[in-house]
């Protein structure tokens, strides 16, 4: 560890450290410690269990596992070094790479999922930029999972109702919350950007600036929790589940992508008269190609399935289209040094570091194997079939038989990713839900 971060702590006076490694459902894990025990060692071991846990907290199948439950190795990366800024005690983060003893990269640690995708590139000469938006819900505090969501009471005394989609007026309501989030943003170097109130009844939406898509998914994923640390402190939560409310458009994470030639530094995408090329129509072959097969990926969980439904600004397939909202590939409007494709299907639910490099996955096998999309859809593609898998269950067939993605990401990677949702599809089947009892108690 450098010098220069020590005489950081120092220099701000830090008492804390939070070392944290993100899991496969994006939940920060790790530990904290004293500064003073961070500078004499910044090694931490965790069990590697401790990455594939469900989002219940229970774990794959033993035949999956290695019953021996060994440590990884945690190496602390000094680009993420950042505050914490609702911390009482002056508190630094840092988001830590998961090693094995012999220095090999642990495979089923999602940082090192997307690092081997990014190779891959790095390896042709290209490096993708990116840009996520992420759409969450403001609502009343609700400890009650029995009880459905409702928005939270405003500056004026009131619950929103109705749809204020782009209305200043409606994010005004929360002008308090949002003053301490752009706070928050800005003391952890967040680039965040533009703030929209999303079609939702307090729905809103802030996009990322462009730039490396290993740092925009650690910005994200230390955002969600940002986001969330805020609105307690405003007596509200924010959720980025999928679909929150029945009645309500889902969440979603689009991630606007294109790829540089790192030697020249000119968009891949656009050639030298400004037209596409062929790598850009390839990227969105690719993607229509294997999207559908990596479905796990960007619709994690049985929520996710349920915000994909028409005309709810979700899509429902992989056509694409110029600046065409009903598809699941957009080409906004841009200048040729801009040019890029918008992937609207993963869902905010999503593990940010997966998502990105499964996207990025389908975006270099359609390079690679110079797979042709089909032709760009200028019409409403809500009328068309639906192209996804209908749910979990199918979702993580598909994923399994696709050996493609799977050696792009990772074989291992993917076993146990797939295990790990099968164990969690296994523990909500045996859920009785409200609308059974309902319907069913009584009635049949």
């Amino acid at each position: 560890m450098n010098h220069q971060l020590f005489e950081w702590l120092r220099d701000n006076r830090i008492t804390e450290m939070e070392c944290i490694v993100p899991d496969m459902t994006g939940v920060a894990r790790g530990k904290i410690v004293p500064k003073d025990k961070f500078v004499s060692d910044q090694e931490m071991r965790l069990p590697e269990a401790v990455l594939i846990q469900t989002v219940t907290g229970d774990y794959p199948d033993d035949s999956m596992l290695d019953l021996t439950d060994p440590d990884m190795v945690l190496m602390p990366d000094p680009n993420t070094l950042r505050f914490v800024p609702w911390a009482t005690d002056p508190t630094a983060q840092l988001i830590y790479d998961a090693l094995r003893p012999d220095g090999s990269m642990v495979e089923v640690a999602p940082r090192n999922v997307l690092k081997r995708v990014l190779a891959l590139y790095e390896a042709q000469g290209w490096e993708p930029v990116v840009a996520p938006e992420m759409e969450f819900y403001l609502l009343s505090p609700n400890p009650d999972p029995d009880i459905p969501l409702a928005p939270p009471i405003g500056r004026t005394g009131r619950a929103e109702f109705g749809r204020r989609s782009y209305a200043i007026d409606a994010v005004n309501e929360f002008d308090p919350l949002f003053e301490d989030i752009y706070d928050y943003c800005h003391a952890q170097n967040l680039e965040v950007d533009t703030l929209i109130h999303e079609i939702g009844t307090a729905q809103m939406e802030i996009n990322f600036m462009h730039g490396n898509a290993l740092d925009l998914c650690d910005q994200v994923f230390l955002f969600k929790r940002t986001v969330r640390e805020a609105a307690f402190r405003h007596g509200m939560y924010a959720t980025f589940m999928a679909k929150p409310m029945e009645a309500e458009p889902g969440s979603a994470m689009h991630i606007h992508q294109s790829v540089l030639n790192k030697h020249t530094g000119k968009n891949l995408f656009s050639g030298e008269d400004g037209k596409p090329t062929e790598h850009f129509f390839h990227f969105i072959g690719g993607l229509q190609h294997y999207l559908p097969e990596c479905m796990p990926f960007f619709a994690p969980y049985v929520n996710s399935f349920r915000r994909l439904s028409p005309y709810t600004a979700a899509p429902t397939n992989v056509e694409w289209g110029y600046d065409n909202r009903t598809v699941g590939l957009r080409v906004p409007h841009s200048s040729p040094a801009a040019r890029r494709v918008e992937n609207r299907v993963p869902g905010v639910d999503v593990n940010p570091y997966i998502a990105m490099a499964a996207t990025l996955a389908c975006g270099y096998l359609g390079m690679m194997n110079k797979i042709k999309p089909r032709d760009p859809l200028a019409s409403d593609a809500y009328e068309l079939p639906f192209q996804f898998p209908h749910g979990t269950e199918e979702a993580l067939v598909r994923l399994k038989a696709c050996s493609d993605v799977a050696e792009v990401m990772g074989p291992r990677f993917v076993e146990m990713y797939v295990g790990m949702k099968e164990k969690e599809f296994a523990e909500y089947f045996r859920v009785i839900s409200p609308w059974e009892r309902k319907f069913l108690l009584l009635h049949v």
